[in-house]
């Protein structure tokens, strides 16, 4: 059996990266498989590229604390992966294999980027696919550029009333295909390789209360369908709906986990930052602070499950709160604060219009997957397929 845990984003600004994980580290390395997202680059070298909003970097000594802390996987397909360049790009991904994580989701082409990583603990397989949909101009991976493993959505807006113009607006989302077949074809392979295929996805739309893109509900369905066991996603920074389909989770977003936004007074002002702030009612700059994200990102979660040869089984949730210096503590249940997160996921849950339950059993919450899916894998036609493999 292997034991699983999951976690959202990463990016640590300090020069002690050991300090953030300081009240995690223990619960982390129980974990035989412990994923996190990376969202810095891990680079001493290169120059911000034009096309990314915010960014910054720290030192590829930080690989070495996500290890230390018992990570053993890194989602690297994010929109920052490419802010400072190839240089930062592949500094990052020498950092953390050098340090000992498998990097996820990037490569020197396409096919690298989507080449199967699986993991194998007592003769069970997981493999673990991560794909992005935030993605500035360039950073996806093509058959002969460096990137990362998309999952593009478009958005198409149309009149509420199409015969009087200039009513308000209704707008759609929905996936770019051949990303879309991309994951389900990626996904088919690794059932042939690995007992479960978890599914990391950054995507969705960034610090707004509980709101899910109409693209991210169409790929997490997708997902399952071909036969992901589990979708974890994030990049939003705040937590969202937690989703149940076809007897398998959906983690819309697993929110902040350990990342620092250090803020002063002329980065407070910045026109981008202030555009920021309007979209969560309630932010406000902490000067001084380590963490600038609106209040409700100071809410998540450290996600577990057990992986066997049946599967995923035993999915649940720690809560966890994050203090204004960006250090995430994991609550036992005779924490108020635990009640208070619980509360979140389940507001956030049904505001999305989803209809999962949870169960708090000791100082774990149980996500109820309603027992097994109603279609087999077996049934939905996908044979076997060829396909690179990495085994870590």
């Amino acid at each position: 059996m292997i034991r699983f845990t999951a976690v959202g984003d990463v990016g640590p600004e300090r020069r002690d990266v050991d300090t953030l994980f300081e009240k995690v580290a223990g619960h982390i390395r129980e974990a035989d498989v412990a994923f996190m997202q990376l969202e810095m680059t891990l680079t001493d070298r290169g120059q911000r590229v034009p096309q990314t909003k915010h960014t910054s970097r720290t030192s590829p000594e930080a690989a070495h604390a996500f290890r230390r802390a018992g990570f053993t996987h890194a989602g690297w397909a994010s929109n920052h992966s490419l802010d400072w360049g190839y240089e930062g790009f592949f500094d990052t991904i020498e950092a953390l294999e050098g340090a000992g994580l498998v990097p996820l989701g990037v490569g020197r082409t396409l096919g690298e980027a989507r080449e199967i990583r699986v993991v194998e603990v007592d003769g069970i397989r997981v493999a673990i696919l991560a794909y992005c949909s935030i993605l500035p101009a360039d950073y996806w991976a093509t058959p002969n550029r460096a990137g990362v493993a998309p999952l593009r959505a478009f958005t198409v807006h149309e009149p509420a009333e199409p015969d009087q113009p200039g009513t308000p607006q209704r707008m759609f989302t929905f996936p770019h295909p051949d990303d879309e077949q991309g994951m389900v074809d990626d996904i088919a392979r690794a059932r042939e390789l690995a007992d479960a295929v978890i599914v990391s996805a950054h995507w969705g739309i960034h610090f707004t209360h509980a709101q899910l893109a109409d693209y991210q509900r169409t790929l997490g369905h997708a997902a399952i369908d071909a036969g992901a066991d589990l979708v974890i996603g994030h990049h939003a920074h705040i937590l969202k709906g937690i989703e149940v389909y076809r007897g398998k989770a959906i983690f819309h977003s697993l929110g902040n986990f350990a990342i620092e936004l250090p803020m002063d007074e002329e980065h407070a002002n910045r026109p981008s930052f202030r555009h920021l702030m309007s979209l969560h009612p309630g932010w406000e700059p902490d000067i001084g602070g380590m963490f600038n994200f609106p209040p409700d990102s100071r809410k998540s979660m450290v996600v577990s499950c057990e992986i066997d040869a049946s599967g995923v089984s035993g999915l649940r949730f720690r809560p966890v709160m994050i203090d204004r210096m960006a250090v995430p503590e994991i609550l036992p249940s005779s924490d108020p604060r635990f009640s208070e997160v619980l509360d979140y996921v389940r507001t956030i849950t049904a505001d999305a219009g989803l209809d999962t339950t949870f169960t708090v059993d000791g100082d774990d919450i149980l996500v109820d997957t309603g027992g097994a899916p109603d279609v087999a894998v077996s049934e939905l036609g996908l044979g076997a397929l060829g396909c690179g493999v990495l085994f870590h």
